[in-house]
């Protein structure tokens, strides 16, 4: 278990095939949220869409924990490979110097508490041999891209209604 002094009493881990059934109930959870919140983020997890893309990222141990007392409270996947979607959103990335954070969701009664800086503070501090963080969102989603706006990371464009994120992360 990795512990940083910054993450307010959490501890992250990488997630193990034991915690696949709670990731993908908590995501879909935070999905319905949204939804019940009208914000335009994650519907297609409702049904069951990329249910077999979060399996196979926890089984690559890409995808991580965030405990809080021993309950999970937020998940994120983050993957130096392109996805089918990475290609779409960003075009072909053959430097080997990008990691792509997909997933960052923290639970509702935790959220606007200052746990999601921490955690891209923890994915900086911790993104070995990388030189860019890249990740992408909703672009009507205007609190989300706050979010990522407020955490120094710069809009490089749009693609297909998504906001595209990157931040340096090293300097190589």
């Amino acid at each position: 278990m990795i512990n940083f002094e910054d993450l307010k009493g959490l501890h992250i881990k990488i997630a193990t095939n034991d915690d696949t059934s709670k990731i993908i109930k908590m995501l879909k959870r935070i999905a319905l949220w949204m939804k019940d919140n009208e914000i335009n983020q994650w519907s297609f997890l409702l049904d069951g869409g990329d249910d077999e893309e979060i399996k196979q990222a926890i089984s690559n141990r890409e995808t991580y924990i965030v405990l809080k007392d021993n309950d999970i409270i937020a998940t994120f996947t983050l993957s130096s490979n392109q996805s089918e979607w990475d290609r779409h959103i960003w075009g072909e990335d053959n430097s080997l110097k990008t990691i792509y954070l997909h997933r960052l969701a923290i639970i509702p009664i935790y959220m606007n508490k200052g746990f999601g800086r921490s955690i891209l503070g923890w994915i900086q501090n911790n993104a070995r041999d990388q030189s860019y963080l890249k990740l992408n969102c909703v672009a009507d989603n205007i609190k989300l891209n706050n979010f990522y706006k407020n955490n120094e990371f710069e809009l490089v464009g749009l693609t297909d209604g998504h906001s595209k994120y990157q931040k340096i992360i090293k300097n190589n």
